[in-house]
């Protein structure tokens, strides 16, 4: 993938059905108050597809326990780590104002807690409201190590459209067989495509498409005649998914925790990392009546990857000692991604714990290319020499900068979509289209009036996409989702 910036297998997820009954309710509190939680980082059994594993989960539970707060709330959540992974949380989507140690990602924002440690995120809910989500942020411990994150308006202050009756978390995800740790072990050793996912999950449950899955489906009991919001994640490691429900129309009415123009549609198209609240209105003819709930991953790239969430890729040098790589052109190379022909290293010291130290020496170098060094045509034949170069390297942006950044994707391997999220941020995505982004014309077509505000977006295949944000809020935060680069803001 390249960037510009300037400044001033399976077919469908699951199945749900849902029938006409009541569902629980979420809790109300007072005022701004401060909330504990505790995360118990432990094994626990789990049988998916016929087979029985052991995976990493919060307090036993997978999905994790949802989190639940007002917009003002304190949140203190303690950590303690009882496997012998590393460990980190993010907080996707909660912007981090003036609490960038609690960001999460691991040699980013904090070292990760380590076998019998514990660590305190310690963060304040301020000027959001609507629902994110938590994961693991280290390697792929967030396939199991993740959850909701429900923020409630302030108390006396109505949601923009009329009071559902219930509210329910939908989180997307996918399962594997084997351990994904082994899975992407495997990958990096070899330099080539992680397997992909055996089965796609709604709240944990493979639904009855799969082997084995009769019992392991989520069912949704309403009743009739009502208004249900539904909170959808899109907790899929790589997949990018659409959702709909068999003979209902769905009115979105928020997008990554901004509210939205409620409009209606029949599918909703979710990005890893994504999160869409829809209101359903149940049908109230229709008693004793069934209806499939129903997801399906859009699957674009040519690359033995799972719809990866990788940036463009390229290839890199296998060293003289490895015999096990399974790069695109030989056992003399590995897939590599990029942005701007920079495939990001991870350091072994935190980034904003050497720059408050005012140590970076050695740990990361400010020189990231802002613009591709260079150019060719992106989405056409790609250049011969397909090789990126390495490096820590990082953005750094003075406080209150405007940035305009266009993320393109390149066909050098394959054409492939991008998710792709910034963290401690949102951002206005302003532009979009297909082909090569034209510096000179399309900046033309650019909706400047009332661009949608979103935290994380897909990069189209073959196309490009062009966001703006405002560097005002201090630290150092990760952009997009693996093998990227850092933008560190001051």
């Amino acid at each position: 993938m390249d960037a510009y910036r300037s400044v001033p297998s399976s077919a469908f997820v699951a199945v749900i059905f849902f029938s006409f009954i009541a569902l629980s309710f979420l809790p109300q509190t007072a005022h701004a108050i401060t909330r504990h939680y505790k995360f118990d980082i432990k094994l626990h059994n789990v049988t998916r597809l016929c087979r029985t594993k052991s995976i990493v989960s919060v307090n036993g539970q997978f999905p994790g326990p949802r989190i639940v707060a007002r917009e003002g709330d304190r949140l203190l959540i303690k950590v303690v780590n009882h496997v012998q992974n590393n460990i980190t949380i993010h907080w996707h989507g909660v912007r981090q104002f003036r609490s960038g140690w609690a960001d999460g990602p691991a040699y980013i924002t904090q070292c990760p807690i380590q076998t019998g440690q514990s660590y305190v995120y310690n963060f304040t809910i301020d000027g959001q409201r609507g629902t994110a989500w938590w994961h693991a942020h280290i390697s792929w411990l967030r396939s199991t190590l993740y959850g909701p994150i429900i923020i409630l308006p302030k108390r006396g202050v109505p949601y923009p459209f009329s009071k559902p009756y219930k509210e329910i978390p939908i989180i997307l995800g996918d399962w594997y067989n084997a351990d994904p740790e082994a899975i992407i072990k495997r990958a990096l050793q070899t330099g080539g495509g992680p397997n992909v996912s055996d089965a796609y999950t709604i709240n944990g449950l493979t639904g009855p498409l799969y082997d084995c899955s009769a019992n392991d489906t989520f069912r949704l009991k309403v009743k009739p005649g009502k208004t249900y919001l539904l909170r959808i994640i899109n907790a899929a490691l790589n997949a990018e998914l659409f959702f709909g429900i068999a003979n209902h129309t769905l009115t979105v009415v928020e997008a990554d925790i901004v509210y939205v123009k409620p409009f209606g549609t029949k599918i909703v198209f979710l990005s890893p990392g994504q999160t869409t609240n829809v209101l359903l209105e149940t049908k109230s003819d229709y008693p004793n009546a069934e209806f499939s709930m129903i997801a399906q991953p859009y699957v674009a790239g040519h690359a033995p990857f799972d719809n990866s969430s990788v940036a463009g890729l390229g290839t890199s040098p296998c060293e003289e000692s490895n015999k096990t790589c399974q790069g695109p052109f030989g056992p003399r190379t590995r897939y590599a991604a990029s942005v701007n022909n920079v495939s990001f290293t991870m350091p072994k010291t935190s980034i904003l714990q050497s720059h408050f130290l005012g140590q970076p020496r050695g740990v990361y170098t400010p020189d990231f290319p802002t613009n591709p060094e260079n150019p060719f045509n992106y989405t056409g034949t790609p250049p011969d020499n397909t090789m990126v170069s390495n490096g820590t390297k990082v953005v750094v942006l003075p406080f209150n900068t405007s940035v305009e950044l266009i993320m393109q994707d390149t066909s050098i391997l394959g054409a492939d979509t991008h998710p792709l999220h910034l963290h401690g941020y949102n951002f206005f995505v302003v532009g979009q289209g297909l082909g090569n982004f034209d510096p000179k014309k399309d900046p033309a077509s650019f909706n400047l009036v009332d661009p949608v505000e979103r935290n994380t977006v897909g990069v189209p295949v073959a196309g490009w996409v062009a966001v703006r944000f405002l560097a005002n809020n201090p630290g150092a935060y990760l952009h997009i989702y693996v093998h990227s680069y850092i933008i560190l803001k001051f």
